[in-house]
C-alpha cells in the first residue's frame, strides 16, 4: 500500500529536484575524491619507485664490485633498510638499522636483474616499501633488498581518506540543504497561487491571482492562470446567460400551451377542439424549433467533428435559392469556380437563415452575390427593408435577440437563426457580420477558399 508512494513519481517537485541534485553531487564528489586519492598515492609511490630503483642499482653495483660483508652504507635518507642475502637465504650484509635482524621473509625474485616492488610488514619496522632484485656476482647469485619505512605515510593516508570522506558527506549535505531551500523559495509563488486558487469559488467573480514582481517563469504562470480564469469566467457567464435565456424562451410557449388546454378543459362541451389543437400544434412547433436550434448550437459549441467536402459555393447558392418558395424576388450574381471546403448541410442552414431573414424584412427584393476577395470566398445577402441600426448590428447575433420589427413580422421565430449562422461561419474558419448598406440590411459571410 505504501510501497508505491515511496517511488519518485509520488514525491513533490522539491523532493525530486533535491534528490536528483544530491545524487549527482554525491557521485561527482565521490569520483573527485577517488581521483584525488589515486593521484596523491600515485605521486607518493611513484617517487618511492624512482628512488628505490636508484638505491637498488647502487647497491647492486657495490655488491658486484666488492661483495660486502657486515655493514653496507646508506645512500638515501629514506631507504635505510638494506640487506644482501646469498642464494641459500643467509644474510651476508645489511645497513646499520638492519644489523641483527633476520633476512626479510619475502618471495625471491624469479628473474635476474628484474626488480620486484612490494609493500610488506617488517617486524619492529611496520609498513615498508620494499624493492628486491637478484643479481649475478663473481661470488654467485646475491639478492639485494632496499626498503623505506612508510608508517608515517600510511598513518596520514588514513587521515587523508577520512578527510576526503568527510568532505564528500559534508559537501553532499550542504548541497542538499541549499538546493532544498532554493527550490522551496523558487516554488513559493506556486504555493501562493495554489492557495489563492483554492480560495476561489463560483461566486468569486473578478478575482485574480497575484502576479510576482519578478519577470520570470513564475510571473508568466500567474499571468497565464489569470488569462485562463478570465476565459473560464466569461464561459461561465455565457453559460448562465444561456440557461436563463433558454428557460425564458421555453417558458413562454409552455405557459401558453398550458393556459389554452386549461381553458379548453373548463368548458369541454362548448370548446372548439380543432382550434385548440391547431394552437397547441403551433406552440409545439415553436418548442421543437427552439430545441432543434439549441441542439445545433450545442454541437457547434462542442466542436463535434463533421466531414467536409469541396463545394462550389456559387452553385450551392443558386440551387438552394431555386427551390425556395419566394415572397419577394431574389437576384443572384455568383461567379463560377469559387470552391470552398465546407459541411454542405451546415452551409445550407446558414444560407437559409440569411435568406429567411432577408425575405422577412425586404420590401420588394433580395440580392445575393458570391465573389472572391483575396484568400476568401465572400457571400453577401442584402434586402431593401428598413435595415439594422449600427448599434444593433452585433446584438442581432445574440441568442434569442429579436428586434421589434422582426417580432412583428414573424412571431414564430426562435431568435437563434443568426446566432447559429455565425457559429457555423466560425466553425469553418470564417466570419459573419452585419455590414453597412445604403438601404436595408446587408450580411457578409467570409470563408477561406479551397485552393487545392
Amino acid at each position: 500500500m505504501f510501497g508505491g508512494r515511496l517511488t519518485p513519481s509520488y514525491w513533490s517537485v522539491r523532493t525530486r529536484v533535491t534528490a536528483a541534485a544530491t545524487l549527482l553531487v554525491l557521485i561527482l564528489l565521490a569520483s573527485g575524491s577517488m581521483l584525488m586519492y589515486r593521484a596523491v598515492t600515485g605521486t607518493v609511490y611513484g617517487s618511492l619507485h624512482d628512488r628505490a630503483d636508484s638505491v637498488v642499482a647502487e647497491l647492486a653495483v657495490l655488491v658486484r664490485d666488492t661483495d660486502p660483508h657486515g655493514t653496507v652504507p646508506i645512500t638515501d635518507a629514506d631507504f635505510t633498510l638494506l640487506q644482501v642475502v646469498n642464494e641459500q637465504g643467509t644474510l651476508v650484509a645489511a645497513s646499520e638499522p638492519m644489523l641483527g635482524s633476520p633476512p626479510l621473509d619475502v618471495p625471491r625474485p624469479r628473474e635476474l636483474g628484474r626488480p620486484v616492488y612490494d609493500t610488506v610488514t617488517v617486524s619492529g619496522r611496520g609498513a615498508v616499501y620494499l624493492v628486491s632484485e637478484s643479481i649475478e656476482t663473481p661470488m654467485g647469485v646475491r639478492i639485494v633488498h632496499a626498503g623505506a619505512s612508510i608508517n608515517e605515510f600510511t598513518r596520514h593516508e588514513g587521515l587523508f581518506v577520512g578527510l576526503l570522506s568527510g568532505a564528500v558527506v559534508l559537501g553532499t549535505v550542504a548541497v542538499a540543504w541549499i538546493v532544498s531551500l532554493s527550490v522551496r523559495r523558487a516554488l513559493r509563488p506556486v504555493r501562493e497561487i495554489s492557495a489563492e486558487l483554492r480560495g476561489i469559488t463560483g461566486r468569486s467573480a473578478g478575482i485574480r491571482v497575484a502576479v510576482p514582481a519578478s519577470n520570470d517563469e513564475m510571473s508568466e504562470l500567474a499571468e497565464a492562470v489569470n488569462v485562463a480564469m478570465g476565459r473560464l469566467e466569461a464561459t461561465l457567464s455565457r453559460q448562465r446567460g444561456f440557461v436563463a435565456d433558454v428557460s425564458h424562451e421555453l417558458r413562454s410557449p409552455l405557459t401558453g400551451l398550458r393556459a389554452e388546454l386549461e381553458v379548453a378543459l373548463e368548458n369541454p362541451d362548448t370548446e372548439d377542439w380543432p382550434g385548440v389543437a391547431r394552437a397547441a400544434l403551433a406552440d409545439a412547433d415553436r418548442l421543437q424549433g427552439i430545441v432543434s436550434d439549441l441542439l445545433i448550437l450545442a454541437k457547434l459549441g462542442a466542436g463535434v467533428h463533421v466531414a467536409r467536402e469541396r463545394v462550389d459555393l456559387g452553385e450551392l447558392v443558386r440551387s438552394e435559392a431555386a427551390r425556395r418558395p419566394r415572397r419577394v424576388p431574389i437576384e443572384i450574381r455568383a461567379d463560377e469556380g469559387i470552391t470552398v471546403r465546407i459541411t454542405a448541410h451546415h452551409m445550407v442552414r446558414l444560407l437559409t437563415n440569411l435568406l429567411d431573414n432577408a425575405e422577412r424584412h425586404a420590401d420588394s427584393r433580395v440580392w445575393v452575390s458570391v465573389r472572391t476577395d483575396g484568400p476568401d470566398a465572400v457571400l453577401e445577402v442584402r434586402d431593401d427593408g428598413a435595415g439594422i441600426a449600427p448599434e444593433d448590428r452585433e446584438r442581432v447575433f445574440w441568442r434569442f435577440q429579436r428586434l421589434a420589427e422582426g417580432r412583428e413580422r414573424d412571431r414564430g421565430g426562435t431568435g437563434l437563426g443568426l446566432t447559429i449562422s455565425r457559429d457555423i461561419a466560425r466553425a469553418h474558419g470564417g466570419t459573419l457580420m452585419a455590414a453597412d448598406s445604403d438601404k436595408g440590411a446587408r450580411f457578409v459571410l467570409r470563408v477561406p477558399l479551397d485552393k487545392r
